[in-house]
C-alpha cells in the first residue's frame, strides 16, 4: 500500500468506489463501519444523484444521517462509465462530554429489565430480548438512564412487538480525560416509531448527556466505564 493509499485508508471520512452496476470495488476503513448502518445500494444511488453531469468531481453540502453517522457533505467523482466514487464528510457523531460521566456501578441488564417491566404493565405488546452477557457492570447515572430508556419504549408503544438488544460495539471507543473506553449499546426496535415522541426523546437524551440514534432503531450508546 502506497503512502497515498494509506491516507485514503485511514481517512476519518468514508470513501467507497463502485462499478457501473453498483458493486463495491473498494472501501476505506471508516466506510466498512458505515456499511453496518446503511445499505450499499443507498450510497450508490446517492452517488448517482449527486454526480456531475459531465465527467469529473462535484462536492455538495447536504445533511445526512445513517445510524450513529452524521454527514454535512459529500464529493462524487468519475472519469468514465465504469467506476464512480463517493466520499462523505463526517460530522462529530458521539455527543459525549469530555469529562468522565459520574454515577454509580450499575447492572445494565437489571435497569433494562426494570424498564421493560414498567412499560409492559397493562400492555399486550410482546417484548423480546437479546443480551451480550460479557458486558460488565458500568458506572452510569441510573436515574437518568431509566428516564431515557422509558422514553425510548414510550416512543414504540404502537406496535405488537418490541425487541431490545444490548451489545458491545466492536472497534469503537470514546476518550475521557485521556483514557480510552469501549462502547456498548442498548438498541430498542419495532415496526413503527412515534415521530413526536422521538423528537422528545432526542431532547431528553441530550439534556441528560446521552446520545441516541433514531434511524432504524432507537439506540443509546454508553461508555463502558468500570471501577478502576
Amino acid at each position: 500500500m502506497t503512502f497515498e493509499q494509506q491516507w485514503i485508508e485511514y481517512d476519518y471520512n468514508p470513501f467507497i468506489l463502485f462499478n457501473s452496476e453498483g458493486k463495491i470495488i473498494s472501501v476505506n476503513a471508516e466506510a466498512q463501519f458505515l456499511l453496518g448502518s446503511v445499505n450499499p445500494t443507498t450510497l450508490f444511488d446517492l452517488a448517482k444523484t449527486y454526480a456531475s453531469i459531465n465527467f469529473g468531481f462535484k462536492t455538495t453540502f447536504i445533511e445526512l444521517e445513517y445510524g450513529r453517522y452524521k454527514f454535512f457533505g459529500l464529493t462524487v467523482g468519475y472519469e468514465d462509465e465504469e467506476q464512480i466514487g463517493i466520499k462523505l464528510y463526517q460530522a462529530p457523531s458521539l455527543k459525549l462530554n469530555t469529562k468522565r460521566p459520574e454515577g454509580e456501578l450499575t447492572n445494565i441488564f437489571t435497569i433494562v429489565d426494570l424498564c421493560i417491566s414498567t412499560n409492559s404493565i397493562n400492555s399486550n405488546i410482546k417484548y423480546t430480548k437479546s443480551y451480550d452477557p460479557t458486558i460488565p457492570e458500568v458506572i452510569v447515572n441510573s436515574n437518568k438512564l431509566i428516564k431515557v430508556l422509558n422514553k425510548m419504549y414510550e416512543s414504540l408503544q404502537d406496535n405488537e412487538r418490541i425487541n431490545t438488544k444490548v451489545f458491545y460495539r466492536i472497534g469503537e471507543h470514546i476518550i475521557f480525560e485521556e483514557k480510552k473506553y469501549s462502547i456498548f449499546s442498548i438498541s430498542i426496535s419495532a415496526e413503527t416509531m412515534d415521530a413526536q415522541k422521538v423528537r422528545e426523546l432526542k431532547a431528553l437524551a441530550e439534556s441528560n448527556n446521552f446520545y441516541v440514534e433514531t434511524s432504524k432503531a432507537l439506540t443509546i450508546n454508553i461508555p463502558m466505564i468500570t471501577l478502576d
